[in-house]
């Protein structure tokens, strides 16, 4: 019996003390367009949640360009590797285009429930997003409530607005007006952080 506990010990030991792998799948805001992506706000996330002293490993796999039917062409393959925590970023360029929501809502769903049958106990973030006004009040709210519609379905925390503090700020954004600077993700990175600490 003793022998078996110690043996036990030695697994948990091997085993049982892995980092928590967090993957970020998302478009050009994820993959750090215009700042590289040691400075993207998945890579901030991972140096913050470090720092709190939490054993984390953070995976960034963002594309830009990314709509969320390329999105769903690409998860088997991120499906590769263990994950813990599913941060969902897509959709913004569903939606700067213009494309059909009930498109993009199937699609995301399909990449979300491919996650869940690989990883049965993995938990999932949703970030929202919002389009300009320019696309017109009818598509530009029911783009909002796509979001915490998706996040309800798959029993998910929903982060409202992944850049609130953010979009609109001449001095946190590039000159395209779209994508953070620096500073910007460095806010990003804070409001992930929060949301992560309650998953976590």
């Amino acid at each position: 019996m003793i022998k078996f506990l110690g043996l036990i010990m030695i697994l948990f030991s091997v085993f049982g003390n892995n980092p928590t792998r967090i993957i970020f799948f998302g478009d050009s805001l994820t993959a750090g367009y215009g700042v590289g992506p040691d400075l993207a706000f998945p890579s901030l996330v991972e140096k913050k949640l470090k720092q709190e002293g939490k054993k984390v490993e953070v995976i960034n796999a963002g594309l830009s360009g990314e709509t969320s039917a390329g999105g769903l062409t690409r998860i088997n393959w991120i499906l590769n590797q263990q994950v813990d925590v599913f941060v969902l970023e897509l959709g913004a360029n569903d939606g700067l285009r213009g494309l059909p929501l009930e498109q993009t809502r199937n699609n995301l769903q399909a990449i979300l429930e491919k996650v869940k049958e690989k990883n049965p106990k993995v938990k999932i973030i949703v970030a929202g997003m919002l389009v300009p006004p320019n696309m017109g009040p009818e598509y530009s709210n029911a783009f909002k409530l796509l979001f915490p519609d998706l996040a309800n379905q798959n029993n998910a925390v929903l982060v409202p607005f992944l850049l609130e503090g953010v979009a609109g700020n001449t001095k946190l954004n590039q000159p395209d007006g779209l994508h953070p600077n620096a500073k910007g993700h460095e806010i990003v990175a804070e409001t992930m952080v929060k949301y992560l600490n309650d998953v976590l």
